[in-house]
């Protein structure tokens, strides 16, 4: 695969901009909300965004839109007719956010597909998933990778919304009996089932391999998403987890964004993972909460603000409940990337993550 130069990666971006703002705001293929949206504004964003720094004209999307508003407000013209999928994200209490989409999943993980090794996942074989299923887009996504692998997948539901609201009422012991019963559930088809490739969160990686040992089970990669993942916990998934030879590839993805994928680690990396957005369908910016406008020096905490680009969905400068590290392009990526995501604000105050 050839990697673009940064100056040819930003002149991709901006005629996928183009592309994209033309789609939203033409009432032949926009969606409902942004035609509104562009009305009440007095603006007409087709003539004037041209280029990424012209996305700071939006206001931050709210999340409230996505909760309060009806899901067919999103729908494309262009798209009139087609049933879509409902997915889901957050909810720990109230009504979650909720997105709608199509193909878009399919795109970011066919593309993550050819980042994977066939020594750590096996084509034609199977995989096992213990994690989030239910409404949320994961579920699809894990699937369409396997069978994009021409393997099939096994399923271990959790319902982390009942994890943390657990947590957040102090009942540890039904939380840590949860936890249990998923694992329990993991290690049976380990057991009885013929498994190379596990998606797990890294608390359940950690939990699992407590239970059984992974490698004898046939494991040989492992697909781990979740937010916090400081250096000293990498480490240890990769060291005495893994031990060293089971094949570690830890995402940061969610359903607004896609699938933002790690560089693989290296000495240097001091155990610090670094994950790039999948552009031109998204760009993830680290900025100064204080003043969103501007992005943090390099290897300097800000939070992190998502726009989302596709035919599908367009949501301009999102606020993410993360923080990160702002990092260098690197690699096949020629764009900045975020490292050591955390929920925004950890460092001063305790935030609950349940199983992630």
């Amino acid at each position: 695969m050839s990697i673009p130069s940064p100056e040819v990666a930003k002149t991709q971006l901006e005629e996928h901009l183009r592309e994209i703002i033309h789609w939203h705001f033409s009432p032949e293929t926009g969606s409902p909300f942004w035609l509104e949206w562009a009305r009440k504004a007095g603006w007409d964003p087709r003539s004037e965004v041209k280029c990424v720094d012209d996305l700071k004209k939006f206001p931050h999307f709210q999340d409230e839109w996505l909760r309060d508003l009806q899901p067919e407000v999103w729908a494309p013209k262009a798209f009139h007719g087609r049933p879509f999928n409902i997915f889901e994200t957050g909810g720990t209490t109230g009504m979650p956010k909720q997105r709608i989409g199509w193909e878009d999943y399919k795109t970011d993980y066919s593309e993550f597909s050819e980042k994977l090794s066939d020594e750590h996942f096996p084509r034609n074989h199977y995989w096992l998933m213990m994690g989030p299923t239910g409404p949320r887009r994961l579920r699809l996504a894990i699937e369409h990778l396997a069978n994009v692998r021409g393997s099939a997948c096994y399923f271990i539901d959790l319902d982390p919304r009942w994890v943390k609201r657990l947590i957040s009422n102090k009942q540890f012991d039904q939380a840590k009996a949860y936890m249990e019963h998923v694992v329990d559930q993991a290690a049976t088809i380990l057991k009885h089932r013929k498994v190379s490739g596990l998606f797990t969160t890294p608390k359940l990686l950690e939990a699992l391999a407590e239970r059984v040992d992974i490698w004898d089970a046939g494991i040989r990669g492992v697909f781990c998403g979740g937010t916090t993942m400081l250096p000293q916990y990498v480490r240890f998934i990769v060291e005495e987890v893994l031990e060293n030879r089971i094949g570690f590839y830890p995402t940061y993805g969610n359903t607004l964004m896609g699938l933002a994928a790690s560089v693989p680690l290296t000495p240097g990396d001091q155990y610090s993972i670094s994950y790039y957005a999948p552009q031109p369908r998204a760009i993830l910016r680290v900025v100064d909460p204080k003043d969103t406008e501007k992005t943090v020096e390099y290897d300097t905490w800000g939070r992190v603000e998502l726009t989302t680009l596709t035919k599908e969905f367009f949501m301009p400068r999102f606020l993410e409940r993360d923080e990160a590290l702002r990092r260098k392009p690197r690699a096949q990526y020629a764009w900045d990337g975020v490292a050591e995501v955390r929920p925004f604000g950890a460092m001063e105050k305790n935030i609950v993550e349940g199983v992630y």
